[in-house]
């Protein structure tokens, strides 16, 4: 169960880390402390940028 909860969290930061590279905003605004959580937050922030600099959003 502890597993499960641990991945959940990090999917989430993942995805909200793409929502906020797609709505523009700097990766400065990661709101995790916790290193595992903030690097899945940032990857989710950097796979945004990538997509927008490819012309997937606009």
């Amino acid at each position: 169960m502890m597993k499960r909860q641990k991945r959940d969290r990090q999917n989430r930061a993942h995805t909200r880390g793409y929502q906020a590279g797609i709505s523009g905003r700097s990766k400065e605004h990661c709101p995790y402390q916790v290193d595992s959580i903030k690097s899945q937050w940032l990857g989710g922030w950097r796979e945004a940028i990538g997509d927008k600099q490819q012309g997937l959003f606009k």
